[in-house]
């Protein structure tokens, strides 16, 4: 009955906490987290398989130092404007990664950056559409992605 039981008590926890506590919340908020932890092991995820765990604190720590300088650029374009030769644009950046987990925090990297948004993947090419705040270089990003954290994400999953 209850595949995921933290989960349901998380949900239910949450929906109480943002909606009040009466006897129709906890029966609607129970009802919403038994029905959402289904739908999840319908679902059947995967399991991640992470092959170099170790390598994990070296990916946080890049991905945070790249939200602050991101934080301080796109405060600049939004202060000051654009300089010249920067503009906003979309860009086709192909990749190697096939694991859907790879894929899922690597998504979660570029649209958690200020200023890069992931839009969408072709899983039949296997590339990603970005689009980029203030773009100077296309190479650049795409040198970015592939050997900052493309890289990195294929060792810590491959």
């Amino acid at each position: 009955m209850f595949p995921y039981p933290l989960l349901t008590i998380s949900l239910l926890g949450m929906w109480l906490l943002l909606n009040g506590v009466t006897i129709g919340q906890v029966l609607l908020g129970s009802i919403v987290a038994v029905c959402s932890t289904w739908a999840l092991a319908a679902l059947r995820p995967e399991k991640p398989k992470l092959r170099k765990w170790y390598l994990l604190p070296k990916l946080f720590g890049l991905v945070m130092l790249d939200i602050i300088r991101s934080n301080i650029s796109a405060s600049v374009v939004i202060l000051r404007g654009r300089t010249r030769g920067h503009r906003s644009a979309f860009i086709n950046v192909p990749l190697e990664l096939k694991d859907p987990t790879a894929l899922a925090v690597l998504a979660i990297i570029v649209t958690g950056t200020p200023g890069s948004a992931w839009l969408e993947y072709d899983s039949r090419n296997s590339s990603v559409l970005l689009h980029v705040l203030d773009l100077d270089d296309e190479d650049e990003w795409r040198d970015l992605l592939k050997n900052r954290y493309e890289t990195l994400l294929l060792e810590i999953f491959s």
